[in-house]
């Protein structure tokens, strides 16, 4: 009888691994918001091959807006970021011009050289690869390893990456049609800050220009909320 329960726990035990296993490998499948955030990356990558250049100084990729007015940065390896894994950075011309003074602004932002970061560390590993390292298997390691940090936005039927405190950079899932609305799609790609910190430190919103202040569509805690965002749209197909 005891032969007989021991070979049942070691089958179950064999099942539990193989379940778990098979658990594991088949995650990324169903994450579906995860797998068709790197796909519709990867057009905003070959649509403008131009504007990605490697930062060295961020150990990182960045994506430039067309007009080179702001930059999407993302790490290659969290564990050389000297700053942070993923980031905007904008000119702060349109702010400062408006009011603001950088000394007021939160530590998570930082202004250099007549620019603004903002961003968030994601981790401190360092990031290893099967083939080689590139703008998109960069991209991937965020949705394998930090997969909350990715967002849907589906009024704009956005995907996003998330960079703390409300500030994302957000491309549209697909560049041709609002799958929401079925409208013709023209923010293909956007940065978004949140517009809390930097009117606190002295912005006021209707003298901030090539930016536009508007109400965005939330969901925080399982509810829909409506919150006023500084909003950069490119329409760049």
């Amino acid at each position: 009888m005891k032969r007989i329960f021991k070979r049942f726990l070691a089958a179950m035990s064999g099942f539990v691994v193989m379940i778990s296993l098979t658990a594991c490998s088949g995650w990324n499948e169903l994450d579906v918001v995860g797998q068709q955030s790197i796909k519709s990356f990867d057009e905003v990558l070959k649509t403008l091959p131009d504007q990605i250049t490697v930062d060295e100084t961020n150990a990182s990729w960045s994506l430039e807006a067309p007009d080179d007015s702001a930059r999407f940065i993302w790490s290659q390896d969290y564990s050389k970021s000297p700053l942070y894994d993923v980031m905007i950075e904008v000119d702060a011309t349109p702010f400062i011009n408006a009011g603001l003074d950088p000394d007021k602004l939160p530590n998570n932002y930082t202004y250099d050289n007549g620019m603004l970061k903002v961003g968030t560390k994601l981790g401190k590993e360092e990031l290893t690869y099967s083939a080689n390292t590139t703008p998109l298997t960069s991209y991937e390691q965020i949705v394998n390893h930090y997969r909350t940090s990715i967002n849907y936005h589906t009024a704009l039927d956005h995907f996003g990456v998330k960079l703390g405190d409300g500030n994302l950079f957000e491309w549209a899932k697909d560049m041709k049609t609002n799958g929401s609305t079925e409208e013709n799609q023209d923010k293909d790609i956007v940065f978004v800050l949140n517009s809390e910190p930097l009117i606190e430190a002295g912005t006021v919103p209707d003298k901030v220009e090539e930016w536009t202040y508007a109400q965005v569509e939330v969901m925080e805690n399982g509810k829909t909320l409506q919150v006023y965002k500084f909003l950069k749209p490119f329409d760049i197909k």
